[in-house]
């Protein structure tokens, strides 16, 4: 008899094993799963990426891509009832233990209706800008917080806030510390790291007017940038306009590996978005040894070497205040593990 599936509902998935750069955290989601459950089958359907409609194996999982390319409309309904049809070729091959939408937008939608319609277990993992009041999917699935897991404290009461539905449980982000190098306990030679995606979200004006404002006090400050999206080349004309080209270097995108090496070679990681569900990264720097400094938290109480500002003031004086320190301890924060996460989610599905 075929393993139970697992369907893991999103709207895009890595294309191959090199595409570490996609969702990060879910790729280590999935691989957490496999690796702690051998006896059930975790099968994701990907609505929208990969662009190709086929089915293929990633590190061993089924993967089927429904290849939407984020069309609009019509192409739109056609992706639904595309991702519904497979759902329904899924559960006639093999058993289903149920379903996990990620976002409460339109993987849920479908994913809710099918498990109604199948008497099957359906939850919803709530991750970020799905909590906020413009989330129009959130009425036409009727979710109740019941089937909803919040990524984080803040998730959970934003959601309440906006649609006064209380998520039941609270999985967060976490890592896979065996993907990290060994901690670097010596020499640090970048002195401020940023990573994300160029975008207006991410605020990274903010960062470079921060290390701005820190070149006056450390006329020798080296900062980073990695990362690439629409704002790229309106940031880098930003830094020609402050005169700091010889201060942030743009790294362009790295490969999810790469990120943890020059996590490891630096010594403040700082993250000026505006808005955030459970910040992959954050926890991936503190577990790389680096002081951050965060406009958001990861959680209601507070977390080692997390320093939350809500200032460029603020910024400026707490990192400053870090920066002039001679000597510096490395190590590692756990805030938590993509294991344990996993393990809250599946155990829903084995009762």
């Amino acid at each position: 008899m075929s393993k139970p599936a697992l369907i893991l509902v999103t709207p895009g998935f890595p294309k191959d094993e090199q595409d570490t750069t996609c969702l990060p955290a879910f790729q280590q989601f999935a691989l957490s799963v496999k690796e702690q459950y051998p006896n059930i089958q975790l099968v994701i359907i990907a609505f929208q990426y990969p662009f190709i409609a086929r089915k293929y194996e990633w590190h061993g999982i089924e993967v089927i891509s429904i290849g939407g390319k984020n069309r609009p409309k019509l192409f739109r309904l056609l992706t639904w009832m595309k991702a519904y049809r497979t759902l329904q070729r899924i559960k006639r091959n093999r058993p289903v233990l149920g379903l996990l939408s990620l976002w409460i937008t339109e993987c849920a939608l479908v994913s809710k209706y099918f498990a109604k319609k199948n008497n099957l277990k359906h939850y919803m993992w709530l991750i970020g800008q799905d909590a906020k009041t413009s989330n129009q999917y959130v009425k036409r699935i009727k979710a109740k917080g019941t089937e909803i897991i919040a990524m984080s404290d803040f998730l959970k009461e934003e959601f309440y806030k906006n649609h006064k539905e209380m998520p039941f449980m609270v999985a967060e982000n976490g890592v896979n510390p065996s993907a990290f190098p060994d901690l670097n306990t010596e020499h640090r030679s970048i002195d401020v790291l940023g990573v994300g995606s160029f975008i207006k979200l991410k605020n990274y004006r903010l960062f470079i007017e921060i290390i701005g404002d820190l070149k006056q006090q450390f006329p020798h400050i080296k900062a980073l940038l990695a990362g690439a999206g629409e704002e790229e080349q309106d940031l880098k004309t930003y830094v020609t306009e402050l005169n700091l080209q010889d201060t942030i270097e743009f790294a362009g995108l790295l490969d999810h590996r790469a990120v943890f090496e020059v996590m490891n070679r630096s010594k403040v990681f700082l993250h000026t978005s505006d808005y955030e569900g459970n910040s992959t990264v954050l926890m991936e720097a503190l577990y790389s040894g680096c002081y951050t400094f965060s406009t958001c938290p990861l959680s209601n109480s507070g977390t080692n070497h997390l320093q939350i500002c809500k200032t460029r003031a603020d910024f400026v004086t707490q990192m400053a205040g870090k920066l002039k320190q001679q000597n510096w301890a490395w190590q590692r924060v756990t805030f938590n593990t993509m294991d344990r996460s996993a393990a809250k989610i599946v155990d829903l599905f084995l009762r």
